[in-house]
């Protein structure tokens, strides 16, 4: 049995929670300044293995940090995430910050303002220390960009983070501090989460205003356990007019996950209909976490997935349009310094006619359709996240094949569509120790609910096993 050292059982402060690191500031038993230096020690340590970052700014962060230690002194408090470190995913806008989407064929312009999340994660007082790494235009479950060096997941270096939130995925595994930010639109804030053992929210299409918007593309946390979620989800859930798509205000009460699984009714989806086959080991943490919850008192019945083939080709065809929409207008010297994968699929797009497009759009609604009619009888769904365990940190995905891009998402991509809020939690790890994720997807809107079960699975669970240290410690 491993017997912790003594440097173990002290809580560094870059581990803490962001929770915690509040109580901390409110008790002065620590400054946020302090804070920001231990985090920036860690990031030295871990980053030139990890490669998580982009614009990386810790001079900006001090200023900061110096700020919120002074409104901590004075017990004026800006927010409710004053003084915690934050990190925000290269394709969410932060003024004065080029967005290369990952892509070296994009221009970099700098950003004129921030996007909401961003915006309000800065009212909040929280202090955006860098942004974090995606792969080309965010349309793979990778670290492999033509723009950001090479990313890794720091359980294995020689395994991929997934993504495509790829660098926040890997920064918050490797305790870049407490509260990261995603994006997701097939997976890709759960994706990596449950590769690298966090916790990861898609929320309910339009509880975070995003800006540009589009059809399921959603905003979320990537923290390391459930309370730090809900405390980023006060935060960034709050209306923005620029995003058309938004939800109406709510006063959502983010504190209040206290949720009994007596009764609920949960389905265990182990085969989600199409895709890639579920590796045995990620079979194994599923079934035990439906166990658990069935233990406590929750009626759990296996059910069978929603996506079909159809389903899944449409969506394909539908990206492939778009995508070769966007890479057209292109330059040839810009086309050429795109990943020859995602070119590859996309040039594909291109030979798709208009009526194979609508067709593909018109899955979201078949998706949509099959998702409403699953939980007329359900509370919440549990399923795997991802089907495998992992795979190398060279691979552009899962299957590393242009032409069969998506066979990894079957679990994830149909409540983007369908706009159900879905989270990943850790539920165990392989033989090697790997990490695995579980997900639990719950009705329209009811985000509250969906944090509720997952904070009752993290005590079901029990007490997670240690993070990563960097290389050499």
């Amino acid at each position: 049995m491993h017997k912790k050292s003594a440097e173990e059982t002290v809580t560094s402060l870059h581990d803490l929670s962001a929770v915690d690191l509040i109580a901390g500031y409110r008790a002065k038993q620590f400054s946020p300044s302090e804070v920001l230096e231990d985090v920036l020690a860690h990031v030295a340590a871990w980053e030139p293995h990890l490669k998580a970052l982009y614009a990386f700014d810790p001079e900006a962060a001090r200023e900061a940090a110096k700020a919120s230690t002074a409104r901590w002194t004075g017990g004026e408090p800006s927010g409710a995430l004053d003084g915690v470190p934050v990190t925000v995913k290269d394709n969410i806008a932060t003024k004065g910050v080029p967005v290369p989407l990952g892509a070296a064929s994009v221009k970099l312009v700098p950003a004129e303002k921030d996007a909401p999340p961003a915006a309000r994660l800065r009212e909040a007082g929280a202090i955006i220390f860098a942004k974090t790494t995606m792969p080309d235009y965010g349309m793979l479950s990778s670290g492999l960009s033509s723009f950001h060096a090479l990313a890794r997941n720091p359980w294995d270096l020689s395994k991929n983070p997934g993504g495509s939130s790829a660098g926040a995925g890997a920064a918050a595994a490797a305790g870049y501090g407490p509260l990261h930010l995603g994006t997701d639109i097939g997976g890709s804030v759960r994706l990596p989460a449950g590769w690298c053992g966090l916790v990861g929210l898609k929320p309910s299409f339009g509880r975070v205003p995003i800006d540009p918007t589009y059809v399921g593309r959603v905003a979320g946390p990537m923290t390391r356990t459930v309370d730090d979620c809900a405390l980023m989800m006060s935060a960034i859930a709050k209306p923005d007019r620029r995003d058309g798509m938004s939800l109406p205000a709510e006063p959502l009460n983010w504190k209040g996950l206290e949720k009994s699984p007596r009764k609920l009714r949960i389905g265990l989806m182990l085969d989600p209909g199409v895709g890639m086959p579920l590796d045995k080991p990620v079979r194994e943490v599923a079934v035990k976490a439906a166990k658990a919850f069935e233990s406590a008192g929750a009626v759990v019945t296996e059910v069978d997935g929603i996506l079909t083939r159809e389903m899944l080709d449409g969506l394909d065809n539908f990206w492939r349009a778009r995508m070769w929409d966007d890479l057209s207008k292109l330059t040839p010297a810009e086309q050429a310094k795109v990943l020859p994968y995602i070119f590859k699929w996309g040039e594909s797009g291109a030979k798709l006619s208009g009526v194979d497009v609508i067709r593909g759009f018109n899955q979201t609604m078949a998706i949509r359709a099959a998702a409403g009619k699953l939980f007329c009888e359900l509370d919440y769904v549990i399923s795997p996240t991802a089907p495998n365990v992992n795979y190398p940190v060279e691979w552009a995905s899962p299957t590393n094949d242009p032409m069969k891009p998506f066979e990894h998402i079957a679990y994830t991509v149909p409540w983007n569509m369908s706009e159900n809020p879905a989270i990943s939690v850790n539920g165990g790890f392989d033989a090697k120790g790997f990490p695995i994720g579980v997900q639990i997807v719950g009705r329209r809107f009811d985000d509250i609910g969906v944090l509720g079960i997952a904070k009752v699975f993290e005590g079901l669970r029990g007490a997670q096993r240690p993070w990563p240290k960097p290389p050499g410690r």
